[in-house]
C-alpha cells in the first residue's frame, strides 16, 4: 500500500476541501502529542475518501479553515472511531465543529461489543492487524517516520467498510436510532475548562488536612511551572500519587522521603531541593490562606432511596443481559439514582425528567415505572 500525501502547505489544504466537498462520506482521525507537550495540540489529520486517504499537516499548514465548512456538512457523513478527544481537540484548535456523524466505537457498544478498541473491531470485522507500535508515538516530531505514516493511514482507510458493516447490523437489530440518538449528542462536545485549584483532580486530596492541602497546592503550582518550562506533560515531571504523599508527610529532608512512592534516586537528584521547597512553602502559609477542600451538600441517608436504586440496578442487569449489551451503556448510576430519588409513577412523569435519553426511555421506560411501583 503506498503512502498517503502530506499535505503542508493553505493551497493543498483549500483544494482538498473543494474535492471532499463532492463526497457523501468520509472518514476521519487526528493525532495529537498529550502525551509529550505541556499543551497538547493536533498534530496531524488523517481523511479518508473511499477512493483514497490524505494527511493533512496543521503543524505545516496555517490556515485550515476551508475544511470548517465540509466538517459541519451535516449532509457529509464523517465516520470516527471515538470521536468525544477528536471532536473536543478540532474545536479547541481551529473552531472546527463536527456534523453528521458516525462513530464505530458508538455503534459497537450499541452492538454490545465487550472489546471496542478499534484494533479488536477492525481484528473482529474485517480481519485486519493493526500495528500499535506508534500509539504513544510523539506526532510533533518532523518529519515523520514512514511508519508513523502508514500508522495514522491505517486508522482511517479501513473505516468506510466498517461503518457500513456496523450500521447494517445496527438496522438489522432495531439499534440504528439509538446509535444515531448518541451521534447527535456527542457532537455537541466541547473542551472542558479546569476551573477551581488544581488539587481538586488530584485523586486522594479530599482525605488531606487543610495544612498539608496548602502544600499540595504548592506542589501542583511548582510542578505546573516547571512542566510550562520544560514543555513536557506535568505527569511526565512528577505524578500524582507523588506529590500526595509528599504532602501528607510533608517532610524536611530529602531522609524523610523514605517510602514515597515514585520518589526515585534520579527525581531526588532532579527534583529533591525544588519539591522541598515547594513543601516549606506550604507549611509557611498562615493558617488563614490554607485552602479548604470544597464538599459537596451531604443527603441524608434515605433507605427508600437505596431499596429503589437496588431494585433498579437489578433491572438494569436483566435488561444488559437480555440485550447482550454492557450494563454501563445501557444506562449509568448517576441516571439510575435520579430515578430512584425521583420515583416517577407513570411514563408522562418520567419523561419530563429529562434523566433518560429517548432510546434508553423507550427500551426501559415501561420497566422501570413498573419497578419502582412495586419497590
Amino acid at each position: 500500500m503506498s503512502l498517503p500525501p502530506i499535505l503542508v502547505d493553505d493551497a493543498s489544504v483549500a483544494e482538498l476541501a473543494q474535492e471532499l466537498r463532492a463526497e457523501r462520506i468520509i472518514a476521519v482521525d487526528l493525532e495529537a502529542d498529550s502525551l509529550h507537550s505541556y499543551r497538547d495540540k493536533v498534530c496531524l489529520i488523517q481523511i479518508s475518501t473511499p477512493g483514497r486517504t490524505v494527511l493533512v499537516d496543521p503543524l505545516a499548514a496555517k490556515d485550515l479553515s476551508p475544511l470548517a465548512p465540509v466538517l459541519a456538512d451535516p449532509a457529509i457523513r464523517k465516520i470516527f472511531h471515538a470521536a468525544d478527544y477528536d471532536i473536543r481537540c478540532l474545536y479547541r484548535d481551529f473552531g472546527m465543529e463536527i456534523r453528521g456523524l458516525f462513530d464505530t466505537m458508538i455503534a459497537c457498544q450499541m452492538l454490545g461489543e465487550e472489546r471496542v478498541g478499534l484494533a479488536d473491531v477492525l481484528g473482529k470485522y474485517m480481519n485486519v492487524t493493526l500495528d500499535k507500535k506508534y500509539q504513544r508515538a510523539d506526532w510533533s516530531m518532523r518529519p515523520l517516520e514512514e511508519g508513523m505514516v502508514r500508522y495514522a493511514m491505517e486508522d482511517t482507510c479501513h473505516l468506510h467498510q466498517l461503518a457500513e458493516m456496523l450500521e447494517q447490523r445496527l438496522r438489522d437489530m432495531g439499534r440504528l436510532s439509538w446509535a444515531e440518538e448518541e451521534f447527535a449528542l456527542l457532537e455537541q462536545v466541547r473542551p472542558s475548562e479546569n476551573n477551581g485549584p488544581a488539587f481538586l483532580r488530584v485523586k486522594g486530596a479530599a482525605l488531606l488536612e487543610r495544612k498539608q492541602l496548602a502544600v499540595l497546592d504548592q506542589l501542583l503550582q511548582w510542578r505546573d511551572e516547571e512542566a510550562c518550562r520544560r514543555d513536557r506533560p506535568p505527569f511526565k515531571i512528577v505524578g500524582n500519587k507523588t506529590l500526595l504523599d509528599l504532602a501528607r508527610i510533608m517532610p524536611g529532608s530529602l531522609g524523610e522521603t523514605s517510602g514515597v512512592e515514585g520518589f526515585s534516586p534520579r527525581l531526588a537528584d532532579r527534583y529533591g531541593r525544588a519539591l522541598l521547597g515547594a513543601v516549606r512553602k506550604g507549611i509557611a502559609l498562615p493558617k488563614e490562606q490554607w485552602p479548604v477542600y470544597p464538599r459537596g451538600e451531604r443527603r441524608e441517608r434515605d433507605p427508600a432511596v437505596e431499596d429503589r436504586m437496588k431494585v433498579l440496578k437489578n433491572l438494569r442487569s436483566a435488561v444488559a443481559e437480555r440485550l447482550v449489551m454492557d450494563s454501563g451503556v445501557l444506562v449509568n448510576n448517576a441516571q439510575l439514582e435520579g430515578m430512584a430519588r425521583a420515583c416517577p409513577s407513570n411514563l408522562q412523569q418520567l419523561t419530563e425528567l429529562g434523566i433518560l435519553k429517548n432510546w434508553q426511555r423507550e427500551v426501559l421506560g415501561e420497566e422501570v415505572v413498573r419497578a419502582l411501583a412495586q419497590a
